[in-house]
């Protein structure tokens, strides 16, 4: 049976690895058109190695995200193609049952999955930091909306809404204006600065150019303001560099553990964190796809083709398993919407394709 799994792993491997050359190979392209119309534009002079350093830096998240369309095509390839020339039959009367056909190709689908894991959580978001970075140096700076990202703490009796205008060529923050309510609800003080960063303690701002206004109010309730300017001011504040990148970068490019410790930050403020719970719950049960993608390769492999119909096989395969994204992207949004519970949006994808999976496998192993 050693001989058997080899044999299926390499050219499982083989299959899924030119697959996955030849899509990246198209993004690449595609990518590399797109970000020619911003060559010679901006501040910084982005020139055309640039933009090729930015779009080879993008390639991860691509990885990540063809992972597993990859494995279902590689797969289903391979189980096809291992039928049609009867060689899967040969393999079945040497010993290779359902059983032990199914726990060969999840074992397999397993170390996809640590793949589609490791990419995801450490690779893609380092290199599309990177990109960020290569993009806003050369371009200008990097902001979310007309009016930047708005964030929100709690510090005590009193609250404060941050925005951020945006992220500037070095990393630094750039308009940065906060408002701290009492416990009453009303405005207490307003800082507003030219650019910030994070102090090396990480409790703190250093924020530059600030203007300070202080409203007191006496027992007859009468309101004085206090104003002033200072040219450099250290800011006590708990919100962390992940979390305004949260904020101002997409949810789905950052590593599941900044997703949760955003979420924590959210409920902890009392804001609205179901669509960064969705998020995280799916950055959670992604690379798990990959198991539900060779499970549904399996049955090809008990199906009998005639000479030269194995494409239509194939091209019904990727159907199936493109389906399965677009159902991913349509529970994330109306669960969204409809308030659903987060990793059941997340997981009720899968958990449907596998079951269908399994179902039409063990049809076809009993009943032909």
């Amino acid at each position: 049976m050693k001989v058997l799994r080899r044999f299926i792993y390499r050219e499982i491997a083989l299959s899924v690895g030119f697959v996955t050359l030849a899509f990246l190979g198209l993004f690449f392209f595609f990518d590399l058109v797109d970000e020619l119309r911003w060559v010679g534009r901006g501040a910084g002079g982005y020139q055309l190695t640039q933009a090729l350093l930015y779009v080879a830096l993008s390639l991860p998240q691509h990885l990540y995200e063809l992972l597993p369309i990859t494995v279902l095509i590689g797969t289903i390839f391979v189980m096809a193609r291992l039928a049609q020339s009867s060689e899967f039959t040969i393999m079945r009367t040497s010993g290779l049952g359902p059983g032990r056909a199914l726990s060969t190709l999840l074992l397999l689908g397993s170390s996809f999955v640590a793949l589609t894991f490791l990419i995801g959580d450490y690779v893609a978001p380092t290199s599309e930091r990177a990109a960020q970075l290569v993009g806003v140096r050369h371009l200008g700076q990097l902001s979310t909306g007309a009016t930047g990202a708005w964030l929100k703490e709690r510090r005590g009796s009193h609250s404060r809404a941050i925005n951020v205008r945006g992220l500037g060529t070095d990393g630094q923050m750039l308009g940065v204006r906060a408002f701290e309510f009492d416990e009453r609800g009303r405005v207490a003080a307003t800082v507003t600065a030219e650019r910030g960063e994070f102090d090396a303690s990480g409790e703190a701002w250093r924020l530059h150019q600030v203007q300070r206004s202080l409203f007191q109010r006496s027992k007859g309730d009468e309101l004085q303001v206090q104003r002033t300017s200072e040219a450099e001011l250290l800011w006590p504040t708990s919100i962390s560099p992940s979390m305004v990148a949260a904020a101002v970068l997409k949810p789905d490019k950052m590593p599941a553990i900044e997703l949760f410790r955003y979420v924590r930050h959210l409920k902890a403020n009392g804001q609205a964190a179901q669509r960064y719970e969705i998020e995280f719950w799916r950055k959670v049960f992604y690379p798990l796809s990959c198991l539900v993608m060779v499970v549904l390769s399996l049955p090809f492999a008990y199906l009998h083709f005639r000479s030269g119909g194995i494409a239509g096989y194939v091209f019904a395969g990727v159907m199936a398993g493109i389906s399965f994204f677009l159902l991913n992207n349509l529970f994330g949004f109306v669960g969204n919407l409809r308030n659903w519970s987060p990793w059941i949006t997340a997981a009720a994808p899968g958990l449907i394709y596998t079951a269908v999976s399994l179902a039409a496998f063990g049809w076809l192993v009993h009943r032909r």
